[in-house]
């Protein structure tokens, strides 16, 4: 089982572009390592004659609505509180690094 520590939750909030103090550190941490250890404990439990599911209740439906057709909001509608646009479009900052 592979351990998560505070450089690992360092690492994944850097990438997620989120800002956390030591505390939360320590506690995410914690919180990760326990969930590790129980999907550990779950892998050594026998399932060869169990059949895949996608929902535990059998007569569980998905319920889908009618794909109606409407006119969409105007551009200016939708970009008047964008943070930042560019002539049409949300501008946003660049989050992939270039080769």
């Amino acid at each position: 089982m592979s351990t998560i520590d505070k450089n690992a939750v360092r690492h994944v909030a850097l990438l997620s572009r989120l800002s956390l103090d030591d505390k939360e550190l320590d506690l995410y941490s914690g919180q990760l390592a326990s969930i590790l250890a129980y999907i550990s404990k779950l892998n050594e439990l026998d399932t060869k004659d169990v059949q895949p599911t996608s929902h535990a209740i059998d007569s569980l439906k998905n319920v889908f609505r009618r794909d109606i057709k409407k006119a969409s909001l105007p551009v200016a509608d939708v970009l008047a509180n964008a943070p930042s646009k560019e002539s049409d479009f949300f501008k946003v900052p660049q989050v992939i690094e270039g080769k």
